[in-house]
């Protein structure tokens, strides 16, 4: 059966050049407004999807997972401590991060729920999960959904969620929303400067950063 880490594997190097090619700007507007979150995040961090390593790199995360061994090879190469796993495993120890990057992963995964419910586990009391995500309602998600509609070698396999959504499979795991960073507010093929992050959820924005701590889920 063919899947999306299947299909990330076949394209590791076609994904990894996105990011030097159509998608500069987009990843550099993207990565300030994660650069906003970090001061207050506690380590150790772990990015889960970690891809090629892009953001990690960027962001200053030193370990990752990913279900995708080639592109696992291609973070190595950027200094990433790797290791082949899906989100949903139990991969390590409970209590073990203080942070949890989930960044345009949870739309590629077979279940979010499930990766969510790990990432809490693993995450110690204090600990913090940081999602970056492209929402179903905002231009970008309807612009990627309509890519996935005519058969995208990669959005075939994405699954778009309204903020509704997310903030309700977070707290489902546990998760209580404290922040919302919104971004990349020009539109698709539109753009062309850089943007400086807003806090707060907007419908117009492309790129949206949820920060979620654990909270007293009498169920754990």
């Amino acid at each position: 059966m063919i899947t999306s880490d299947t299909v990330f594997d076949a394209l590791a190097r076609e994904y990894d050049s996105w990011f030097d090619e159509e998608g500069r700007l987009i990843f550099k507007i993207e990565v300030r407004a994660f650069r906003d979150t970090l001061p207050l995040l506690p380590k150790p961090w772990l990015e889960v999807g970690v891809g090629s390593g892009r953001f990690a790199r960027s962001l200053g995360i030193d370990t990752g997972i990913d279900p995708s061994g080639n592109l696992l090879k291609i973070a190595r190469r950027r200094g990433i401590n790797v290791f082949h796993a899906s989100g949903e495993e139990s991969s390590f120890e409970k209590n073990t991060f203080g942070t949890v990057f989930l960044i345009v992963t949870l739309c590629f995964v077979e279940s979010p729920a499930d990766v969510l419910r790990e990432s809490y586990r693993i995450l110690r009391g204090d600990g913090k999960l940081v999602a970056g995500l492209v929402l179903r309602e905002s231009p970008w998600g309807q612009y990627y959904q309509g890519k996935k509609r005519q058969g995208h070698r990669f959005y075939r396999y994405a699954n778009f969620y309204s903020f509704d959504e997310i903030k309700g499979l977070l707290e489902n795991a546990g998760f209580v929303v404290e922040d919302i960073i919104s971004t990349l507010f020009q539109k698709p093929g539109e753009v062309k400067r850089m943007e400086k992050p807003l806090r707060n959820l907007y419908a117009d924005a492309g790129f949206v950063i949820i920060v979620a701590g654990k909270g007293n889920d009498r169920r754990r």
